[in-house]
Formats: structure tokens, C-alpha cells, sequence
């Protein structure tokens, strides 16, 4: 891992800069408001191939990795437009198909991925389940060549601007008689699935929805991997979905620290910008200090995901999450702070982030579950669940 980022890599970072300025939070705060899709910056992102810079060149993608793409997500979060599909299409579901899938279903959805046509939602979540992966409910009989499909998921981001759903359910291991986890493909308009849309106080375009599965048939076809071997594949799912939470929450988090360092070099009381006291630098100040230990551990967590370490990854993933998550919470607070009433009206854009950002800490994993994988894998500590 190199300190200094290659020459393709700082065109990238510029050029997804450039197309976040081109959009900016105007833009995705009247999309949310108005109840419309960033559909503009998706499709235009897809075209220029960000969307898909992750994914096998061979199904139309750019053949670059967890890293670049991290690069986009972070990019766009900075110029006040990030896009949360993104950690669920291209990441999650875009890199199990592409490790795990077979050739027709690399076909199907790779290249539409890839390009922005087709958008992918991650069922994962469940009511009663929370963050025990391991305890979901959602059920997988065999049925001759289809699959029978009952169950739940909860907080499923996207369902209504996505063409299909990788959902995680769980069959039966014919060896033992235990359920085990499996994932399958399932379009959005099979017959036995249903969806309503959860009501949440956050300004953002991209909605929440409570899934229902009745009775469902997917064909064996879409049963992505082995039935056995899913909860290794999750791991090609989760470790980009932490990177891709970190890479938004360090974008977010160097939003709202460009609006306060420039409010506090403008604003000027008594003969002196409020800058200069340290009262106001030194909290922006450890800010900084706190994003760039974030991004460095993002950067690190990619790094090793794309030399084909999941479980390498996990460690730095999983921490780069939790630091992104407290650091960008932190300067949120500190930029509506910094800034006084105006912090708090909607020309200076930093109030309805007060919300988004906190979400940081609670999704895709939470601090505490964060804090639990490290007391147990990284200090050796005794399981406390």
C-alpha cells in the first residue's frame, strides 16, 4: 500500500469531484424534497463508469477495485451528494456476483450494473434479527427447480428504483438438518413479493422499506454460490458495504469541515475571524486529525480487500467504519456550531445533516457491534453475546 496515490487514481478522485460540484447538495436536498431519484447523477456517474470502476472489465466494468470505488463514494459525499445505492449496487451486490456468481448470472446483471441501468437492493436485515445475521428468520425450501421463499427484512435501502433484490435467506443443509444462510437473486416484480415504505426524519432521496416475502418462488438459476458456503460469501458483501459506510462518512465529514473552515476565515466579530480563536480551530482542527485516521484506515481495508483478503480486511474495514462514523458525527456538530444560528438554516446546508450523518453509527453495523468484533477478534476477549 503506497501513501502516495498513482496518477490514475488522482484523475479519478478529480473527475468524480468534478461531477459531484457539477450536482451538489442543492441538487440532492430538492430531490428529496420533492420525492425524486438522483436519477440525473446516477445515470451520468454510470456513463462515465464510476459506478461499476469496481467490477470485472470483461462484463463492462472498469476492473479496479474496493479502492476506487471508495474513491467515488467519498468524492461525491464531499460535494454534498452522496449516493447510498452505491454501497448496496456496485459494492455489495456487485462483488458477490462477480466472486460468487455463475457465468449466466454474471451476464445478466454485471454489465447493467456497472453502467447505472440496473440498480441491485441488499435484503439482509430482519424485525426480530437485527445485527444476528446468524438468527434470521427468512426461509429457503426446495421446490423441485424453484426455490419457496418466506419471511421478512427490515430497513432494505432502494427497493423502489431497483430491478432486483440479493436477499439472504436460509435452507435447510440436508447433512444436519440446520439452516444455513444462502443468497439469492430475486426481481423485484416476483410474484410473492411485496414491499412498504418505512417513514424516516432524514432528507434523502434514497428511501427505506419493509419487505415481505409470501410464498415467493425464485428458480434455482438465481441461487447465487453454494447454499453452504454463503456465510463466507457474505464477507465479499460486508467488508465493501463497511468500506463504502466509511468512505461515505468521511466524504460527509469533509463537507461539513469545508463549510465551517470557511465560514470561520469569513465571519468576523470584534476585528478578528472567529477562526482564530481556538476555542473554534482546535475541535476543527481534531477533525481533521480524526477524518484522515479514518480514510487512512478505509484505504488500508480496500487495500487488503482487493489483494483478495477478506478476512484481513475485516479488522480495518470494521474500524474504519466506527472512526469515519464518530469523526464525521463530530464535525457536523462542530460545523452547526461553529457557524451559530446560521448553522442551523437551510442556506449554509449543514442542519438536515445532522441526521443523515448519525446514521453513520447506526448503519450497516452498529459502533457497539463494531467495538464487540474487536474486543473478540482483535484483543481475544470473551464473546459477551
Amino acid at each position: 500500500m503506497s501513501f502516495i496515490e498513482s496518477d490514475e487514481r488522482k484523475e479519478l478522485r478529480a473527475a468524480v469531484a468534478a461531477l459531484g460540484k457539477k450536482y451538489g447538495p442543492d441538487y440532492f436536498r430538492t430531490c428529496a424534497k420533492e420525492g425524486r431519484k438522483t436519477d440525473e447523477l446516477w445515470q451520468e456517474a454510470g456513463k462515465l463508469g464510476f459506478l461499476g470502476v469496481n467490477l470485472p472489465e470483461e462484463y463492462g466494468g472498469g476492473g479496479a477495485g474496493m479502492y476506487e470505488l471508495s474513491i467515488v463514494m467519498e468524492e461525491l459525499a464531499a460535494e454534498g451528494c452522496g449516493l447510498l445505492m452505491m454501497v448496496v449496487s456496485p459494492a455489495i451486490c456487485g462483488n458477490v456476483i462477480a466472486r460468487f456468481g455463475t457465468d449466466a448470472q454474471k451476464k445478466t446483471w454485471l454489465p447493467g450494473l456497472a453502467k447505472g441501468d440496473i440498480t441491485m437492493a441488499f435484503g439482509i436485515t430482519e424485525p426480530d434479527a437485527g445485527s444476528n445475521s446468524h438468527q434470521i428468520t427468512t426461509t429457503a425450501r426446495r421446490d423441485g427447480d424453484d426455490w419457496v421463499i418466506n419471511g421478512q427484512k427490515v430497513f432494505i435501502s432502494g427497493v423502489d428504483q431497483a430491478d432486483a433484490i440479493l436477499v439472504v435467506g436460509r435452507t435447510e443443509e440436508a447433512k444436519t438438518g440446520k439452516l444455513a444462510p444462502a443468497l439469492f437473486i430475486v426481481p423485484t416484480d416476483t410474484k410473492g413479493l411485496s414491499y412498504t415504505q418505512i417513514d424516516m426524519e432524514l432528507e434523502n432521496p434514497e428511501k427505506q422499506f419493509q419487505l415481505f416475502f409470501d410464498d415467493m418462488r425464485v428458480p434455482n438459476e438465481n441461487l447465487v454460490g453454494e447454499p453452504e458456503a454463503a456465510l463466507s460469501q457474505l464477507f465479499a458483501g460486508l467488508n465493501p458495504e463497511r468500506i463504502m459506510g466509511a468512505a461515505s462518512a468521511v466524504g460527509m465529514g469533509r463537507f461539513a469541515l469545508g463549510k465551517a473552515v470557511a465560514y470561520a476565515n469569513e465571519r468576523t466579530v470584534w476585528k478578528t475571524p472567529i477562526g482564530a480563536h481556538q476555542a473554534i480551530a482546535h475541535p476543527l482542527a481534531a477533525g481533521k486529525v480524526e477524518l484522515e485516521a479514518a480514510k487512512l484506515l478505509m484505504q488500508k481495508a480496500a487495500t487488503l480487500y482487493d489483494a483478495g483478503d477478506d478476512w484481513g480486511a475485516a479488522e480495518p474495514a470494521n474500524m474504519a467504519k466506527y472512526l469515519a462514523a464518530e469523526a464525521s458525527t463530530k464535525l457536523v456538530d462542530q460545523a452547526v456550531h461553529t457557524m451559530g444560528g446560521n448553522g442551523l438554516t437551510t442556506e449554509y446546508g449543514i442542519a438536515q445533516m445532522l441526521a443523515l450523518v448519525r446514521i453513520a453509527k447506526v448503519a450497516p453495523v452498529s459502533r457497539e457491534m463494531i467495538l464487540n468484533f474487536v474486543a473478540q477478534t482483535s484483543l481475544g476477549l470473551p464473546k459477551s453475546y
